[in-house]
C-alpha cells in the first residue's frame, strides 16, 4: 500500500468548518488550516465555473502558499454538475471549457487527477437548482425524469461528453475520478463499471468513498476487487448503514479489518484521503476527528492493515 505519511486531507474538512461552498477567496487560509493539522497532502476544490476561474487567475499565489507550507495537491476537485446534464452543443462546449480550466489549474498545482461527482440522474431540474454535495430528499424524489423518448439521445450525448472530458484530462496528464454521491448515475460499483465501459477512456477512475458505498450496501471488499484497475484514490470515513454520514473510523459499522485485508490483497498503491464531517455528520471537534483518523490510518497502513 501507499506511503503511510502521504495521507490526504479531503476538502470536506474545509466544508465542515466553513459551509458549502466555502469562500473560494479564502483558499489561501484553507491551505494553512489543513497544514496546521499536520497534513502535507491536501485536496482543493473549484466549485462551479466562477470558482474555477478564480483559482486559475490566482494559481501562482495559491501555489506559492502550497510551497510555503510544504503541501501537495494529489487531486483537484472540479465541481461541474451541469457537465452531466442534457446539454445543447453550446452548453456542452461551455462546460468543457470550464472543465479544461480546472485541468489546467490542477496541472499547475502538480495534481495527478481531477475529481467530480458522477453525472447526476437525468431529471428535470429547476433552473435555479443549487450545487449540492448530495442530491437526495423529497424535493429530488418529486422531479420527473427526462421523457423516455429522449433516453437514447441523452445516453449517447452523455457518454460522448465524458469521453471528451477524459480526453481533455489526458492532455494534461490527469486521471478523471468520479465520486459516488447520492443522486448520481454512477453511485455504485455496477453503475460505474457500466458507464466506464460505455465511455471507453482508460483514465476514467472511480473515487471509492467508503461511507457513501457502505450506505447503499455496496460490498466494499468486493468493490475493491472489481474496481482495482479503476481506483487510485479512496475517501476514508465510516457510516452506520442507515443514513448519510461521514464519521471517523470506528464510529460506524464498516469492517475495517476486512477492508484493509483486501486493500493489501489487490496491492493498492494509490492515495487515501480522510473524508470525515459534513453538515449531515454531527462531530463536536472536527480538528480532533481529522488528527485522530490520520493517526489511526497511518498506523494501519504502516503495519500493512
Amino acid at each position: 500500500m501507499n506511503n503511510p505519511m502521504d495521507i490526504c486531507c479531503a476538502y470536506l474538512y474545509i466544508i465542515s468548518r466553513y459551509g458549502y461552498p466555502p469562500p473560494v477567496a479564502d483558499t489561501v487560509k484553507h491551505i494553512g488550516a489543513m497544514a496546521a493539522l499536520g497534513f502535507s497532502s491536501i485536496e482543493l476544490e473549484g466549485i462551479g465555473k466562477e470558482n474555477i476561474q478564480y483559482l486559475l487567475r490566482n494559481k501562482t499565489a495559491v501555489r506559492d502558499v502550497l510551497e510555503k507550507h510544504g503541501c501537495s495537491v494529489p487531486v483537484f476537485c472540479v465541481v461541474l454538475p451541469q457537465l452531466g446534464g442534457d446539454l445543447t452543443a453550446s452548453e456542452r462546449a461551455e462546460c468543457l471549457e470550464s472543465f479544461e480550466m480546472g485541468c489546467e489549474t490542477a496541472k499547475f498545482f502538480g495534481a495527478e487527477g481531477v475529481l467530480d461527482n458522477g453525472p447526476l440522474l437525468p431529471l428535470q431540474y429547476p433552473a435555479d437548482m443549487p450545487v449540492m454535495r448530495h442530491y437526495s430528499g423529497a424535493e429530488m424524489d418529486a422531479l420527473l425524469p427526462l421523457p423516455a423518448s429522449k433516453w437514447e439521445h441523452y445516453w449517447g450525448q452523455l457518454t460522448e461528453t465524458y469521453r471528451l472530458a477524459c480526453g481533455i484530462a489526458a492532455k494534461y496528464g490527469l486521471d478523471y475520478h468520479l465520486h459516488p454521491c447520492e443522486g448520481s448515475l454512477t453511485v455504485s460499483t455496477d453503475s460505474f463499471l457500466f458507464f466506464a465501459e460505455a465511455v471507453g477512456a482508460p483514465n476514467l477512475m472511480f473515487n471509492l468513498d467508503t461511507a457513501n458505498q457502505f450506505l447503499i450496501r455496496d460490498n466494499l471488499p468486493l468493490s475493491l476487487i472489481r474496481l482495482k484497475d479503476r481506483i487510485k484514490y479512496i475517501h476514508i470515513s465510516d457510516n452506520d448503514g442507515v443514513k448519510a454520514g461521514h464519521f471517523a473510523p470506528g464510529e460506524g459499522n464498516i469492517n475495517w479489518e476486512v477492508f484493509f485485508s483486501v486493500l493489501r490483497e489487490i496491492d493498492f498503491n494509490g492515495k487515501l484521503a480522510i473524508d470525515v464531517g459534513g453538515a449531515e455528520t454531527p462531530i463536536a471537534d472536527i480538528d480532533a476527528a481529522y488528527k485522530g483518523t490520520a493517526n489511526w490510518l497511518r498506523e494501519r497502513v504502516a503495519r500493512g492493515g
